[in-house]
């Protein structure tokens, strides 16, 4: 109920600020567990990726967002949860492999956090860590203009249209069974990147 609340809101707000354009939403399987992979360039990416789609998502968050009063009840109540930064989280890899097994959506941000300039990241380890226990398909996305509508440092959004576009699943049957080896974690977040990349070359502009 306080997901899809919270998510007629946003998009009421979007569409005041600009608008938001979702392209590819039906590549997202129906059911089932999915992972979706987006890149970070701006705070507004979460809501952005959650508003082009039908799907709920969980989301992982930074765990300093849950200590903030107000917000971090409002993340609990809509199926958010915390993960540190800068260290292998297990109880965060945990909770995403339980929901993706509950059949549930859960976004990831391969870079872990914001690109201040806008260009991609290097991705982390977790999200192959979480692709290869669960299985469960990746499905790239490309956020644009969120880092015009909210840029780096402002206090208020602006006007600014934006924009997110789904891509193809992506599965990884050839590296199910090396799924503890570093070389395939690293591979994983090779071709999630890449598929972004795509998007972004594609529609970017």
């Amino acid at each position: 109920m306080y997901y899809y609340l919270s998510r007629g809101l946003l998009r009421a707000l979007f569409r005041i600020l600009g608008g938001l354009t979702s392209i590819g939403e039906g590549r997202i399987p129906k059911s089932g567990g999915v992972i979706l992979a987006p890149n970070h360039i701006s705070f507004a990416d979460p809501p952005a990726v959650g508003c082009g789609m039908r799907r709920q998502a969980h989301y992982m968050a930074k765990e300093e967002l849950f200590h903030v009063p107000i917000l971090g009840t409002l993340l609990w109540k809509v199926g958010s949860f915390p993960v540190r930064r800068g260290t292998p989280d297990r109880r965060a890899l945990k909770r995403a492999v339980e929901l993706l097994g509950e059949g549930k959506v859960v976004c990831v941000f391969p870079e872990g956090t914001r690109s201040l300039d806008g260009k991609l990241q290097e991705p982390e380890l977790g999200i192959g860590l979480i692709a290869l226990k669960s299985r469960a398909p990746i499905v790239p996305a490309a956020v644009i203009g969120t880092d015009k509508l909210l840029p780096p440092h402002a206090k208020y959004p602006r006007f600014h249209r934006t924009r997110v576009v789904y891509g193809e699943p992506l599965a990884f049957p050839d590296l199910y069974e090396e799924r503890e080896s570093r070389r395939a974690l690293e591979e994983v977040g090779r071709r999630t990147m890449a598929a972004i990349a795509d998007l972004l070359s594609k529609h970017g502009s």
